[in-house]
C-alpha cells in the first residue's frame, strides 16, 4: 500500500510497483535502472590426465597469487576515507586466499580427483558458501558475498575473463542486483552510480558497509521480482525507509522530491553542529556516543561527532567462521578501536550471543526460549576459556587508550561479582606476564534484565558504570518479541514502565556516583531525547547516522524543561500519552526538527501520526 492510499488520500497508478528492502546508507535516488542478472561464470568442469595434475596445481598457484596481489594493489589505492572500513574487507580477502586449510582443500581434489582447477576451486567455493548461506544468523549469511567475490576473482583469472567494471556500465543509474560484491562497490563513486539495491544482503554485510563509507544510497533484502523489473526502468530508491519504486508515479515523484529537498536542508543543517558540544541551551552536558559492530565504523565521522564509543559489540569477531579468534587477533581488531578513539573512551562489550545470535564454533543447544536461556554472560561465566581470552584482549588494549568493559545480561550480583573476580586474576596474571596495562579499566553492567533494573542500588555497588539496553529491557519487561510482527505494536519505548525502571536505574547510580547511559535504541530517537535527558540519563549512545539529529534535540533544550517533562511523562498511565507529551514538548522547543519530522515522513506513518495525536494508519 502507498504513502497515499495509507492515508486515504489518492491511490498511486497501478502500473507502479513497491518493494521494500531494509535502508543500509541513506538518500534518495531518482534515475533508470540497471539490472544486473546472475553473473556467475561458466566453469569447465573435466578429468586431466595424471602427468597433468602438477601443472593444473601450478595454474591453481598462480592464479592465487595473481589475486592476491590486485588485492593489495586495490588496499594501498584506496582513497580517502575508505582505508579503515574497505582496506579491513580486503586484507580479509587476502587472508582467506592465503588460508592453507582452503589452499588444501583446492589441491586435494585436483590430485585426488584429478579435477581441472577451475572446477576444483569453484567446488570448494560453492561448499563453503553454501555452509555458511545455511547459517541461523545474518551476518554469517552476509559473508556468502566475499566468499563469491573471491570465486569470481580467482576464476577469471584461470579462465582469462576480465569481468565488466561495474563503475563503467553503471554510472548515472541505479543498479538492482542479486547482490554486489564489496570489491565491486569499493568501485563506484558518489555521485556517479546514483545508488544501489540488492535481493540479498543485510545491514551487516561488508557491501553495505562500504555504501554508508562511500555516501551512496542502498537498500538490501528486497526479494526477487521476477519479470517485473528490467534495465531502462525509471525508478525510485529511498534509502531511509529501505523502498525501491520501479516506474514510480508523478504523485510519488513530487512526494519524494519535497522528501529529499527537506532532508538535504535538514542534514546541511545538523552538518554544522560537528564541532559544537552535545549541552543543552543553559549548559547541561550530555555525552554522545556511537554504537559500532566493526572497528571500520569507527572513522573520521565519528570523531568529529561522537565522543567515544559507547557499545562496540565484539561479536563480529565470532561470527561467520568455523573457529574462535585468537587473543592476538581479538587485540588487534580491539585496540585498533581504542587507539583511534584515544583520549575518548571505548565500551567493548564482553560476547553476547545466544537468543538470535549465534557463533559456528561454539556449541549452543537448542532452547524453547532461547532469549531467557544460555546467552551473554551466563554463557560465558561457563565458557571459561573463552571468557578469559576475550578479557585478556580487552585489557591489553588498555596501554593504547582509554576502553571500558561492559558485561551483558546481568541478573544478580553474583555475576558482577563472579566476572569480577575473573577480570582481577586476568589483570594479574598479564601484569605477571609483563604486558603493559593501563592503571584503571572501569567495568559496568548493563541493565537490561528487569531484576538488574530493580537491584540496581545493589549492583551500583559493585560497577564503575550502568548502560541500559532498551532493546531487551522494553523486550523482558513488556513480555514483547520484537521480532514477532503479530505484536511489534506492543513494543513500545514510551511505555511508563520503562520509563519508570529508567528512572530508577538513574537515581540508584547517582546515589553510588556512578554514570548512567542508555545504549538502546531508544536513545537514538530525538524525540525522546528530552525525556531521558530529563530522567537524568547522562550518556546517549546510538547508531551512527542519529547522533547529529540528536545532538540538534539536546542544543534547543533547557534542563528545567526536561524534568517538567519527565516528571509529567512519569504520571501517565499510556505509552501513547507519553509520545503526545514528548511530540507537543519537541514543536514548543524544537520546532524545526519537529517540522522536519513531520515532512519528511510518508502521510502513512502510524508511528510519526500516533505521537502527533492524528490518525494512526
Amino acid at each position: 500500500m502507498s504513502p497515499e492510499s495509507a492515508s486515504g488520500g489518492p491511490a498511486v497508478e497501478e502500473r507502479e510497483l513497491r518493494l521494500q528492502g531494509e535502508p543500509v546508507s541513506p538518500g534518495i535516488a531518482v534515475g533508470e535502472l540497471l539490472l544486473l542478472e546472475p553473473g556467475e561464470e561458466f566453469v569447465p568442469r573435466r578429468q586431466v590426465e595424471p602427468d597433468l595434475v602438477p601443472a593444473e596445481l601450478a595454474r591453481f598457484a598462480a592464479a592465487l597469487g595473481s589475486a592476491v596481489s590486485e588485492l593489495q594493489g586495490l588496499r594501498q589505492g584506496l582513497r580517502e576515507g575508505l582505508e579503515s572500513t574497505s582496506g579491513a574487507i580486503l586484507e580479509a580477502h587476502v587472508l582467506m586466499l592465503q588460508d592453507q586449510a582452503f589452499r588444501g582443500e583446492v589441491e586435494n581434489l585436483i590430485r585426488g580427483q584429478r579435477l581441472n582447477a577451475e572446477a576444483a576451486f569453484a567446488d570448494v567455493c560453492d561448499v563453503l558458501m553454501q555452509a555458511i548461506g545455511g547459517k541461523a544468523d545474518a551476518y554469517s549469511r552476509e559473508r556468502t558475498s566475499d566468499i563469491r567475490d573471491i570465486r569470481r576473482r580467482v576464476l577469471r583469472r584461470m579462465l582469462g575473463q576480465r569481468g565488466h567494471v561495474l563503475a563503467e556500465i553503471a554510472r548515472g543509474r541505479i543498479l538492482v542486483a542479486p547482490d554486489l560484491a564489496p570489491s565491486d562497490t569499493m568501485d563506484l563513486q558518489p555521485g556517479e552510480v546514483l545508488g544501489f539495491a540488492t535481493q540479498a544482503g543485510g545491514p551487516t554485510s561488508h557491501t553495505a558497509i562500504v555504501a554508508r563509507s562511500l555516501g551512496i544510497p542502498a537498500v538490501t533484502g528486497i526479494g526477487a521480482a521476477p519479470g517485473k523489473v528490467r534495465s531502462g526502468q525509471k525508478a525510485l530508491l529511498d534509502g531511509y525507509t529501505g523502498l525501491l519504486i520501479l516506474d514510480p508515479s508523478a504523485e510519488t515523484l513530487a512526494r519524494f522530491g519535497q522528501i529529499q529537498v527537506v532532508q538535504q536542508e535538514y542534514e546541511r543543517m545538523l552538518s554544522n553542529l560537528a564541532e559544537l558540544p552535545s549541552e543543552t541551551r543553559d549548559g547541561y552536558r550530555i555525552a554522545l556516543a556511537a554504537n559500532i559492530d566493526h572497528p571500520g565504523e569507527a572513522g573520521e565521522f565519528m570523531r568529529r561527532h561522537a565522543c567515544g564509543v559507547g557499545l562496540f559489540r565484539t561479536e563480529f569477531l565470532f561470527m561467520g567462521r568455523d573457529t574462535l579468534p585468537s587473543e592476538e587477533e581479538q587485540f588487534r581488531a580491539y585496540r585498533d578501536v581504542v587507539q583511534r578513539m584515544a583520549p575518548d573512551p571505548v565500551i567493548l562489550r564482553t560476547l553476547d550471543i545466544g537468543g538470535d545470535k549465534f557463533v559456528s564454533s561454539i556449541s549452543i543447544p537448542l532452547e524453547m526460549n532461547p532469549f531467557l536461556g544460555w546467552r551473554g554472560i551466563r554463557l560465558c561465566l561457563q565458557q571459561r576459556d573463552l571468557f578469559v581470552t576475550q578479557l585478556r584482549a580487552m585489557l591489553r588494549t588498555s596501554a593504547y587508550g582509554f576502553p571500558h568493559i561492559l558485561f551483558p545480561l546481568v541478573s544478580g550480583i553474583d555475576e558482577v561479582r563472579e566476572a569480577r573476580c575473573l577480570l582481577e586474576e586476568v589483570r594479574e596474571q598479564l601484569e605477571r606476564e609483563g604486558a603493559p596495562l593501563g592503571e584503571h579499566v572501569p567495568v559496568g553492567a548493563m541493565i537490561e534484565v528487569p531484576s538488574a533494573a530493580f537491584l540496581a542500588d545493589l549492583l551500583a555497588r559493585e560497577v564503575d558504570f550502568f548502560s541500559i539496553g532498551t532493546n531487551d529491557l522494553i523486550q523482558y519487561t513488556l513480555a514483547v518479541d520484537r521480532v514477532n510482527s503479530r505484536i511489534s505494536h506492543l513494543y513500545e519505548p514510551a511505555h511508563p514502565a520503562i520509563l519508570r525502571l529508567i528512572k530508577g536505574t538513574v537515581a540508584a547510580g547517582h546515589s553510588r556516583g556512578i554514570w548512567v547511559g542508555v545504549c538502546g535504541e531508544m536513545g537514538g530517537e530525538p524525540l525522546l531525547v528530552p525525556l531521558l535527558i530529563g530522567l537524568g540519563v547522562d550518556e546517549l549512545s546510538m547508531a551512527l547516522h542519529n547522533i547529529p539529529a540528536v545532538k540538534y534535540a539536546i542544543r534547543a533544550s533547557r534542563l528545567p524543561d526536561c524534568h517538567a517533562l519527565a516528571e509529567e511523562a512519569l504520571a501517565c498511565t499510556r505509552a501513547d500519552e507519553v509520545r503526545r507529551l514528548a511530540w507537543q514538548n519537541l514543536q514548543e522547543t524544537v520546532p524545526d526538527l519537529a517540522s522536519f519530522l513531520h515532512r519528511s515522513r510518508p502521510p502513512g506513518d502510524a508511528a510519526l501520526n500516533a505521537a502527533a495525536g492524528g490518525p494512526a494508519a
